[in-house]
């Protein structure tokens, strides 16, 4: 399979038209279409639903929406490559990217890349953010360089460095709700109000243990990918957001609060990278620096 009629591919798919999709790539209808047929002759699966007649809206089927997730992903990783690939071997110039959770800890990795700025202005960063699993799976697929997580590393798929600092877990709630009174939230506090917690402890975790009482017990008002989206549920009021402080702004004019929980919950983060890893110059260049300081304050 070509990675010319992957970018076909994905034209249509964007375009939801054969026809608009020729017109993008500068094609004749017919020569996109026999592409595109071509393809799935060679993978022997329908990857396009055709309108009728009245109708020139194409649509994908369930193997073309996983070809789609692939070929994105392989044409990003063959544009990382190339940009790897053909830049001088005298100057760092290229790209760093890193995943994470929503976490303070990431002003560390912002710290480490300010200092490079100076002598390496001409590497970019991009961050994803997501949870653990999502953090690890792009990781293995070779599409980050670098991802912090929470919790135990495996230690046999990849290397990592120990972050100097915890996150710790408490509630966020309005100024005007009745647990704000309180300087921390006891379990006890939590088992009659409508929670919002995170997708991830939503399948049961550290928190659900802490709270002594299972998922299913719980009044679970909502969960959340991103904790800046629950804060906005929470200052509507429909419930009580489980997650990590120094996350929300909760000085100043905010209606928010935040309550750490007692007793005490923490999370410990390392930045992880995939053993026997060959890494871009940039990349090599921002470990080091961040190696380095993470070293000088132990």
């Amino acid at each position: 399979m070509e990675l010319r009629v992957l970018q076909y591919f994905l034209a249509v798919a964007r375009e939801q038209s054969i026809i608009r999709a020729a017109e993008s790539l500068h094609l004749s209808q017919p020569t996109l279409s026999t592409q595109i047929r071509h393809m799935e002759e060679e993978l022997g699966k329908q990857l396009l639903i055709r309108g009728t007649k009245g109708s020139r809206k194409v649509t994908l089927t369930e193997e073309g929406m996983i070809l789609r997730k692939r070929a994105e992903e392989i044409l990003e990783l063959v544009k990382k490559a190339e940009k790897e690939v053909t830049l001088a071997n005298d100057i760092i110039i290229g790209d760093v990217y890193i995943g994470t959770g929503e976490t303070d800890a990431v002003r560390i990795l912002a710290k480490a890349a300010k200092s490079l700025q100076n002598t390496c202005p001409g590497i970019q960063y991009h961050i994803s953010s997501g949870n653990s699993s999502y953090v690890k799976e792009c990781l293995d697929k070779g599409l980050l360089d670098f991802g912090i997580v929470f919790g135990p590393v495996d230690l046999t798929k990849y290397n990592a460095l120990k972050m100097p600092v915890k996150d710790t877990w408490g509630v966020l709630m309005r100024k005007d709700s009745p647990l704000a009174k309180k300087e921390a939230v006891s379990p006890e506090d939590l088992w009659d109000k409508p929670l919002i917690i995170s997708q991830q402890e939503d399948k049961g975790g550290a928190l659900t243990q802490w709270l002594k009482r299972r998922v299913s017990d719980l009044n679970i008002a909502a969960t959340y990918n991103l904790i800046f989206n629950a804060s906005l549920l929470v200052d509507e009021g429909l419930g009580y957001a489980i997650c990590f402080d120094k996350i929300i702004n909760t000085t100043g004019n905010s209606s928010l609060c935040f309550r750490p929980l007692a007793p005490k919950l923490e999370d410990e983060m390392s930045i992880i990278w995939k053993k026997y890893q060959m890494f871009s110059k940039p990349a090599e260049k921002f470990i080091a620096i961040l190696q380095e300081s993470l070293e000088s304050q132990n």
